[in-house]
């Protein structure tokens, strides 16, 4: 970390605590909500972080604008990140965070106030009462005890959602693809596919995030399925619905009613539903309380603190979480996943087909996931120069390259032990393998122990000659004569062997940066089959 204070712009209407909490942990904040898309290309690669709620849209352009500066960390505060191109932020090695359990209770609420309000048309009768006509006949409406509530989407709104609604006696079922049995009965709901659902629910209310799936998830065909007479309400994302076709329902009397709080578009200030029969609209109330606002500014506040000054990762769209008790123990562990990773990266740039990580002894029991990132950075690096752990995953996957993880529960020879091995596709068509281990001296100072099956200890040092040769008489002379000559310190050296004049591995630390030419002579030795010089900064 530099001495230099991490800065976050705050471009939304978020709690004044979140401003306060980054200021007290010594990070510099700029408080410009409504801040115009325009100023925000132009400044936002100043900012080490950016704190945003629905407002600000941090589109493709924003980010490409910005990409190699200083920008490392979005938070949203709140769950939905449809405001966010996260592809384009995991492209460019950003971070993007939300605060999934701030809101969950306050938007729960939302949804069954909704509920309650299209079932007894509480604002119609209300207009209805305000002008004098006094209607009791117009607004009778239905009781919601013994109904069948359909739940799309189960995750943490959902399940308070189903709570509350058993509180009113009601009848819980969910389509969720994630929802696992022992989770619904946990639960207490019955878990269905869609069409059962949507054929049998007395209402629905939808929990998911809007992604390619799930756009228009209730369209005019799904409305055609639900019961006539059914309810649905949304509180979750605009888009879930087909506008249009809600409002065909709406006037066919199909369904009987509406609650709608998100829109396709916002603000929505004139949409096709507005004067539709039997609707009840909010203006994205769904997490708008004191209790609620106040919550997801403190928890993005402190996750965007955490990540810039201990790199702790909390609530991560796309990057595996690291806790804040966790981040001193992986540290080291990252750090060295990232130093093999290096390694095998330098000599193996291209045709890579596999990874495969290997963790023993301690290793084993960590969250592995952020030290897999390590490593697949490290990796990558060499190949692109911007993969880091947000997007080296995404790098692998988009060349092919399968990524593979294993824990041993088995005797090692050092407390603790992380093997990577990579495949690659040599010229001539063959897969060869190379592979290296490495463990932490004093829990904390990453060390090789193991090239190529080949016991050889060495540090990382800042220049490093990687030499495979045989193990013959003479080689050690020639390569310190060759050092002499061409004025190259020897710093430290490690020798390693497979078999009494078999393959051997050199590791030699060096204390200058060697040109073109020494390589090209040290290849030319004659007991050396390969050399590479291989930088660790």
């Amino acid at each position: 970390m530099t001495n230099t204070p991490p800065k976050v712009l705050i471009s939304d209407k978020l709690s004044p605590a979140a401003v306060d909490i980054l200021k007290d942990r010594g990070i510099d904040v700029d408080y410009e909500p409504g801040l115009p898309a325009e100023d925000l290309i132009k400044r936002l690669g100043d900012y080490d972080g950016l704190a945003i709620r629905s407002a600000t849209k941090v589109t493709q352009e924003v980010l490409t604008a910005n990409a190699g500066k200083a920008l490392k960390v979005i938070g949203r505060a709140g769950i939905g990140v449809d405001n966010i191109d996260t592809a384009a932020a995991t492209e460019h090695g950003i971070v993007v965070m939300n605060t999934p359990f701030g809101n969950a209770i306050t938007t729960a609420e939302h949804a069954i106030s909704m509920m309650l309000a299209t079932s007894r048309m509480i604002p119609q009768a209300h207009a209805s009462t305000i002008a004098g006509k006094w209607e009791k006949s117009a607004f009778v409406g239905t009781e919601v005890t013994g109904k069948r509530l359909g739940l799309i989407g189960c995750g943490n709104i959902g399940a308070i959602v189903a709570d509350r609604a058993q509180g009113l006696k009601m009848k819980v079922m969910a389509y969720d693809p994630y929802l696992s049995e022992d989770r619904a009965k946990t639960l207490g709901v019955e878990k269905c596919d869609l069409d059962t659902l949507l054929q049998k629910a007395d209402y629905i209310s939808l929990h998911t995030p809007l992604t390619d799936d799930t756009r228009n998830i209730i369209n005019a065909d799904a409305m055609q399925k639900m019961k006539k007479g059914a309810r649905l309400i949304n509180c979750a994302r605009g888009g879930l619905v087909d506008e249009v076709a809600l409002r065909g329902a709406l006037e066919t009397g199909h369904l009987a009613g509406a609650a709608v709080d998100v829109f396709v578009e916002e603000p929505a200030t004139d949409n096709i539903l507005f004067d539709a029969p039997n609707l009840v609209a909010t203006p994205h109330l769904g997490a708008s309380t004191a209790e609620a606002q106040e919550k997801v500014a403190v928890q993005i506040a402190e996750q965007i603190a955490d990540y810039l000054l201990s790199g702790a990762v909390s609530n991560a769209i796309n990057m595996p979480n690291v806790t804040a008790e966790e981040a001193p123990i992986l540290g080291p562990y990252m750090h060295l996943g990232r130093k093999l990773g290096s390694f095998l990266g330098q000599v193996t740039r291209t045709n890579l087909q596999g990874i495969s990580i290997e963790f023993d002894g301690h290793a084993a029991g960590l969250n592995i996931e952020p030290v897999v990132a390590s490593c697949l950075a490290g990796l990558m690096e060499p190949i692109m120069a911007s993969a880091n752990m947000v997007n080296a995953s995404t790098l692998a996957k988009s060349r092919g390259i399968n990524v593979s993880s294993v824990r041993h529960d088995r005797p090692c020879d050092y407390q603790t032990m992380i093997r990577l091995t990579v495949t690659y596709r040599a010229d001539g068509g063959d897969e060869i393998s190379r592979t290296i281990a490495g463990t932490l001296v004093g829990g904390s100072m990453p060390r090789i122990i193991e090239v190529q099956g080949i016991g050889v200890e060495s540090d990382f040092p800042q220049n490093l000659l990687y030499l495979r040769n045989y193990d013959k008489p003479g080689f050690i002379g020639d390569l310190g004569s060759l050092c002499g000559k061409e004025g190259i310190n020897i710093a430290t050296f490690h020798l390693g062997r497979r078999e009494i004049g078999g393959e051997a591995i050199a590791l030699v630390e060096i204390d200058s940066t060697p040109d073109d030419g020494f390589l090209a002579a040290l290849k030319d030795l004659p007991q050396v089959v390969r050399a590479d010089h291989l930088h660790f900064g």
